[in-house]
């Protein structure tokens, strides 16, 4: 493979606790911060407002067909819904299928929200085993990616993954590609007419970095946020990296947006850890131009 010049992301807005699940719709990147309980967006030149607060800290992001507004809420996992006359409601319920806090979600064009989660507690495990035990047998345990339907209902989706993250589905609707941190790859699924996940299949296996957040490009290739280094890489099927974005902070999710999709949205902490990031605003969005704009969803 032919040694890559990376490019460096540029500065966006600064100030968050942890910013997190970016998504870029109507014209704005929309995205969650984690400790401040407060979902923001911003326009192409920066100016944030807040949408909305989120009891339980607000995660996923993504829309119904009908442009009502759903977000996780982490810590009682689940997923609320933005009602009319901007009420809050209880869309779906996580429990207890997640083995611990809700996190990232993807929204297909039929209102399906696919939701990851932790599995256990993370911070609790580093703190008691090492982070080195994350990846050493047995390691921690596995959870099921949660299938929201547009009633409500709660259905396992897909078993037995290591922490299921970022996640993305192509244009077509037929396949659907999740980051599975802990196990270094992103897997893929073949995604039914009534949204059942089949094929079960390794997309790219990853060396050196946990995926975290993750879009999808117009030639379908995987920009992956790597939560253990502060960079963000363009990945195509079957794990070569084609381009790379550094960023002055370790990278936890992107997003392709912008009128042309081609800015590529980067949100960057020091730390993931939440007695730190808490505590502190030194989280930010970063910002890069790209070659291929984005496709698919989210």
């Amino acid at each position: 493979m032919t040694e890559l010049v990376a490019d460096v992301a540029r500065p966006f807005v600064d100030g968050l606790h942890f910013g997190e699940c970016p998504r870029w719709h109507d014209g704005r990147l929309w995205f969650s911060d984690f400790y401040s309980g407060k979902v923001h967006s911003a326009t192409e030149s920066g100016d944030v407002r807040v949408e909305l607060e989120v009891p339980g800290e607000p995660a996923g992001l993504g829309w119904l067909p009908d442009g009502q507004l759903l977000v996780v809420a982490r810590k009682p996992r689940t997923v609320l819904r933005l009602a009319s006359g901007g009420r809050l409601v209880e869309h779906g319920d996580l429990n207890p299928m997640a083995g611990f806090y809700g996190n990232d979600m993807v929204v297909d064009a039929s209102g399906r929200a696919y939701v990851g989660n932790f599995g256990f507690d993370l911070d609790g495990f580093i703190e008691e085993r090492g982070e080195a035990a994350l990846v050493e047998p047995p390691g921690p345990p596995t959870t099921p990616l949660i299938r929201v339907d547009p009633d409500g209902s709660a259905h396992v989706a897909a078993e037995e993954l290591s922490f299921p993250n970022g996640t993305v589905i192509t244009p077509d609707g037929g396949t659907l590609i999740i980051a599975e941190t802990l196990a270094g790859r992103l897997t893929a699924f073949d995604v039914d007419k009534d949204g059942g996940l089949s094929r079960r299949r390794i997309w790219a296996p990853l060396t050196w970095c946990a995926p975290d957040g993750i879009c999808l490009d117009a030639d379908g290739r995987v920009w992956v946020s790597n939560a253990i280094s502060p960079e963000c890489i363009l990945v195509a099927e079957g794990g070569e990296t084609v381009d790379r974005v550094t960023t002055s902070q370790t990278c936890f999710a992107c997003t392709l947006g912008g009128s042309d999709r081609r800015t590529l949205y980067l949100m960057t902490a020091p730390v993931s850890t939440e007695s730190v990031v808490s505590l502190v605003r030194s989280a930010r969005i970063e910002q890069a131009r790209v070659e291929v704009g984005g496709a698919g969803l989210p």
